[in-house]
């Protein structure tokens, strides 16, 4: 069984210890693309044709070349089935720049691994490895969770696009600071909050609070990623009789709900046990909200129930 599978976009199963990207890639030396973090369960790519158009809106705010689907379906497909289906699986694809140019023309790229001035050419590979421990124990017990200020306000997405803060980009390293930070204090998982004291996103999860039969996550415009988990979960909850909203949130609000909820592609639905050191007890429906993410992702394959 292996332990990882890495496919490219031309069909090639490649070797997960042999080098792929060159020195120079731009995704290495500035963090120049995006990506998209995918569930593989029971051998299927859950919610693919949500990521695909969610890393086809990141890639139109960073100006990357179009990406083409059909090959990354293909691409994903064959992941998936060298993965096999006995297990589940971490998928991303990743999609960067490609190398850095021979000039100073920003249009210049990569041809076959060649440097050439006009045709921008990016790196692409579909990479599947497995899920964590950290994400079981996640999805079993609940995580703990401080907020920390990200020093943004809620306008700044609208004020300044060129921020990217609605695209997945691989610039990740102020969010993997802010994860070892969190746990230097002892949590797991973050939220961040506005210079407003408006609740906006995890550093890899969307934050859902619960009221009785009413679910709550923050909109896009305030600068966070819109997550797919979180749409599957609003898609289900709406049929169980839930009244869905995207509002605004202050971080007073953690406080006064039922539960609140980082939903990731991995993790699925993660209840926060604990936020900045007050514990925080299940609800009655907790388990009711877990199954209603499980039926959602379950259901996302069916473009047409959305």
């Amino acid at each position: 069984m292996v332990d990882r599978v890495l496919v490219t976009l031309d069909g090639t199963v490649r070797n997960p210890d042999a080098p792929l990207l060159f020195a120079d890639d731009i995704g290495v030396l500035r963090g120049d693309g995006v990506f998209e973090t995918v569930l593989v369960r029971d051998g299927t790519v859950c919610a693919l044709e949500f990521h695909l158009a969610r890393l086809r809106r990141s890639a139109q705010a960073l100006d990357l070349p179009e990406p083409e689907l059909g090959r990354w379906r293909n691409a994903v497909e064959q992941a998936a089935q060298e993965w096999g289906a006995e297990r589940e699986g971490m998928m991303r694809l990743v999609l960067t720049r490609g190398r850095e140019p021979a000039t100073d023309n920003p249009r210049s790229a990569v041809t076959s691994g060649e440097l050439s001035d006009t045709v921008p050419v990016p790196t692409s590979y579909v990479l599947v490895s497995g899920v964590s421990e950290r994400v079981a124990k996640a999805r079993a017990e609940g995580i703990s969770v401080v907020t920390l200020a990200r020093g943004i306000s809620i306008d700044l997405a609208q004020a300044a696009p060129w921020q990217l803060l609605g695209a997945k980009t691989l610039s990740y390293a102020t969010n993997m600071a802010a994860l070892r930070f969190a746990a230097r204090m002892g949590a797991q998982d973050v939220i961040f909050t506005s210079t407003e004291n408006r609740v906006l996103e995890g550093p890899r999860s969307t934050v859902v609070i619960a009221r009785d039969k009413q679910l709550i996550t923050p909109p896009a415009k305030n600068g966070v990623l819109p997550g797919v988990t979180q749409r599957a979960l609003f898609a289900e909850a709406e049929r169980a009789g839930y009244d869905c909203k995207y509002e605004p949130l202050f971080t007073a609000d953690l406080l006064t709900c039922d539960s609140i909820w980082m939903l990731s592609s991995v993790t699925l639905a993660a209840r926060v046990n604990s936020l900045d050191g007050l514990r925080m007890s299940a609800p009655d429906n907790a388990e009711e909200i877990v199954e209603l993410v499980d039926r959602g992702i379950e259901r996302a394959g069916a473009i047409g129930d959305w």
